[in-house]
């Protein structure tokens, strides 16, 4: 018999304690009001006056408790509330690298991989016969020794250079990155949150790089008006700004940083929803069109992204919005570096389309 047939929707039951379960919305929340701890207590009572989130043997004051007993929330001297611990931050980072780079944090084995070979920092399989030059902890002494009693027998036994095999090892490559952040006012213009997606994005990036990448540098620059640095551990207290965006002042701050940077890979990350809309001029003043799209910005821009590629700098712009104005900018912007973008939706942060320039090709992610 064709058909549908339909039945009454059991959900499964969540058998995560009543602390865990307020965990998660904590720390999601905890990233859209910035760290602030009295506010996103403020949002999760409103929510569980709504939807019956605590019960009467479990309610919010007994799980404010226990987040301070262990050690997730501590309180302000002067008790004027609460803030984050060590602990909620590093927490809040691996929440968001799992959210946006779930199927991609297996891969890294903590170093780069590089093409080359010769004189390295892993071994592989491959052998070669010995050169000069290489070292002494290249040599498989067990392979060399069974060539030298192939050529000479057991009985006379003698080891020359043209017994000796090397093993092959691969060279590791270490990165220098810059990751850019834009907190101009746009990034929550029209109602949209774009600032929430783009801390996210931020947070798992340094957490892939801090964690799988350990012997990288990794450096943090919001850009407004202007652009300075910040620490990783301030990512989750980001706030956007009455700023308009000077992109050309965050890539030239990257450009200082990774000058400065004795390796030889490096690398820009920019989160942003695309939109130049501010330059510095010499004299200190600001020339500024708040509608985007100005000729001498765009143009400068684009300039200091053609600068970067030069200097064999890539950049990887990870573009929050789906507006096609404001990706005509980071379609020319990226062909210009012949670096790569990543495009997504509000909704959708764990998906992205990727544009890899190099290699003029697009996909899913």
């Amino acid at each position: 018999m064709s058909g549908h047939r339909f039945q009454k929707y059991i959900p499964e039951a969540d058998e995560r304690s009543p602390f865990d379960r307020l965990l998660e919305l904590f720390l999601e929340l905890m990233v859209h009001t910035s760290g602030d701890v009295d506010e996103t207590f403020s949002w999760m009572k409103e929510l569980d006056d709504e939807h019956g989130l605590t019960t009467p043997q479990y309610t919010l004051k007994d799980f404010r408790k226990e987040l301070e007993e262990r050690s997730y929330v501590e309180e302000v001297r002067d008790g004027s509330g609460g803030k984050m611990s060590v602990k909620t931050e590093k927490l809040i980072r691996k929440r968001s690298l799992d959210q946006v780079f779930g199927k991609m944090k297996k891969s890294g084995g903590g170093k780069h991989r590089s093409p080359h070979v010769g004189t390295g920092d892993e071994t592989n399989t491959d052998r070669r016969p010995f050169q000069f030059g290489d070292s002494n902890n290249q040599i498989d002494f067990t392979a060399s020794i069974r060539n030298s009693q192939l050529r000479s027998g057991i009985d006379e036994f003698s080891l020359r250079e043209e017994d000796l095999e090397v093993l092959e090892q691969e060279h590791r490559s270490q990165m220098s990155t810059v990751l850019m952040i834009d907190i101009s006012h746009s990034m929550i213009l029209y109602g949209e949150d774009r600032i929430t997606p783009a801390k996210k994005v931020a947070m798992a990036l340094a957490e892939l790089i801090t964690t799988q990448y350990p012997k990288d540098t990794l450096d943090v620059v919001v850009f407004g008006n202007d652009a300075w640095e910040v620490s990783i551990k301030e990512l989750p207290y980001l706030q956007v700004g009455p700023f308009h965006t000077n992109t050309v002042a965050g890539l030239e701050l990257a450009m200082d940083i990774l000058r400065k940077k004795k390796t030889t890979n490096k690398q820009i990350f920019m989160i942003t929803d695309g939109k130049p809309t501010c330059l510095k001029e010499p004299d200190g003043s600001y020339y500024q069109n708040s509608f985007g799209h100005d000729p001498k910005i765009i143009n400068k821009t684009i300039g200091v992204g053609v600068k970067c590629r030069k200097a064999g700098i890539p950049i990887t712009t990870f573009m929050i919005a789906q507006d096609p104005y404001l990706q005509a900018f980071v379609e020319d912007f990226t062909e210009a570096n012949k670096g790569k973008a990543f495009y997504s939706s509000l909704q959708g942060l764990g998906e992205f389309i990727f544009a890899d320039y190099q290699k003029n090709k697009r996909r899913r992610v």
